[in-house]
């Protein structure tokens, strides 16, 4: 008679074939196919943009973009002098500067726009492109308040525009493929989604080296507040929150905007949804970084979609991968920056039940026969659940997002992540951080589009 396991015994076996699948041969996915340099496009077929801020994430958008095939940076607006340079710098020439964004809406050579600007001023921004007839790609989170998203949705719908919100896993071969098992049901039920992700570091945490030159002979700090605050020029805080603009909820929307919002929109793309949380419940705290700001730094978040609940932790006190679980009644599928893993469940009995130790001795007996007569296979006929990896480029690589955006624009055809999908995950993000500000579970009301406690 084949040894029966205990649950526990059961449990570790299982635990320990999973950990043997993730060291499995992987599958690699082919990158997304863009062509080469933009030297074989004429300069009457190229598409001109201009970029509206040139910080450490806008550089880096910079970088990326005019590196792709029929592109051309002909504008470039900073409110810090020090960012003229910079993208002169990466373009390679002396394209034209200003402080002034609406130059660049001004100017009929550019066909549409890259925004990296703070979150309070994502609404005005993206609002007054669309408005001007250009197209535009605007870093997540996509707004700063639901009321803003509500306001930039609108616009987009008025106008026509193309409008790319920059989650950029939702363009990455990763995501479409954990897409694609998903769809084909790979879990079974879907019956929980963990994701996570942690940092250990200041630099993690947003406490940037603001520019050591910084001062109002070289900075429009007033612009820069936009209608957010109203505050005298400091020396010591000022550049703090020029620099580290994500701490304050009057400027930014903390780790919910800068990395939940990663989490929602990956998990929506991969799972098909396109719809905000009905309800979040939220909480969080400021434990390794109290220097002054008023976003936590651990934020940990339950999401109501009305199907399988959704549970996604940030943590800016120690460092942990940024990872998904699509737990369901066949297993889990997880997802990771650079790999999807398949570990298979039966989701059936593998050994008898543990509940008939409480049986009498001849009716235990009795149903252990006729359970092994039921389900073991014969010798040589034993089932073998097979799990799988596919492995590709990182799912943060920018290129292919903007390529996407670059390619909407040029066909005048919309794009996955516009704005309402940018809106219904940032929603998300909202509901988190009100949930963790108000001290009780929220609600998004589509009627008034209002979150409620």
């Amino acid at each position: 008679m084949t040894k029966d396991l205990s649950r526990r015994q059961f449990l570790h076996r299982t635990a320990g074939a999973a950990g043997a699948l993730a060291a499995s041969p992987a599958i690699f996915l082919e990158p997304e196919h863009i062509p080469l340099p933009l030297q074989s496009t004429p300069p009457s077929d190229r598409l001109r943009f201009g970029i509206i801020g040139i910080g450490m994430q806008g550089s880096g958008l910079l970088r990326d973009a005019i590196q792709l095939p029929g592109v051309e940076c002909v504008a470039a607006c900073d409110l810090y002098d020090g960012r003229h340079t910079l993208a002169q710098e990466i373009v390679g020439k002396k394209i034209p500067t200003t402080r002034r964004y609406k130059d660049l809406l001004d100017n009929k050579e550019i066909d549409c726009l890259i925004a990296a600007v703070p979150d309070h001023w994502h609404k005005q921004v993206v609002v007054d492109a669309v408005s001007a007839g250009k197209d535009i790609y605007c870093e997540k989170p996509m707004s700063h308040s639901p009321a803003d998203g509500v306001a930039m949705v609108a616009a987009a719908k008025k106008t026509g525009r193309v409008v790319q919100i920059g989650s950029q896993r939702v363009s990455s071969v990763i995501c479409a493929k954990a897409k694609e098992l998903l769809a084909n049901g790979i879990v079974g039920t879907l019956t929980l989604v963990e994701g996570s992700l942690g940092r250990n570091d200041p630099t993690g945490a947003w406490v940037y080296p603001p520019p050591p030159d910084l001062s109002l002979g070289n900075f429009d700090w007033d612009t820069w507040q936009g209608d957010a605050t109203k505050r005298a020029w400091d020396p010591d805080m000022s550049p703090k929150y020029f620099a580290r603009w994500r701490c304050w909820k009057e400027y930014g929307t903390g780790l919910a905007g800068d990395l939940l919002v990663h989490l929602v929109s990956g998990m929506n793309f991969m799972l098909g949804w396109n719809e905000p949380p009905k309800r979040a419940m939220a909480l969080g705290d400021i434990l390794r970084f109290k220097d002054g700001r008023n976003m936590p730094d651990v934020h940990a978040t339950l999401f109501d979609y009305g199907r399988a609940p959704i549970y996604l932790r940030l943590n800016l006190g120690c460092d942990t991968p940024e990872i998904y679980r699509f737990q369901g009644s066949k297993g889990i599928l997880e997802v990771t920056e650079y790999a999807i893993t398949y570990f298979p469940q039966s989701g059936e009995d593998e050994s008898p039940s543990y509940y008939t130790s409480g049986y009498p001795q001849a009716m235990r007996e009795a149903y252990l026969k006729k359970w092994h007569e039921e389900h073991d296979p014969k010798p040589g006929k034993e089932p073998i659940r097979e799990g799988f990896s596919y492995r590709g480029e990182s799912w943060d690589a920018e290129k292919p997002h903007l390529w996407r955006f670059f390619q909407g624009a040029r066909n005048h055809q919309q794009v996955t992540e516009d704005t309402v999908f940018g809106h219904n995950a940032a929603l998300a993000c909202h509901m988190a951080n009100q949930s963790y500000f108000r001290g009780a579970a929220v609600t998004w009301d589509a009627a008034s589009n209002q979150i409620k406690s």
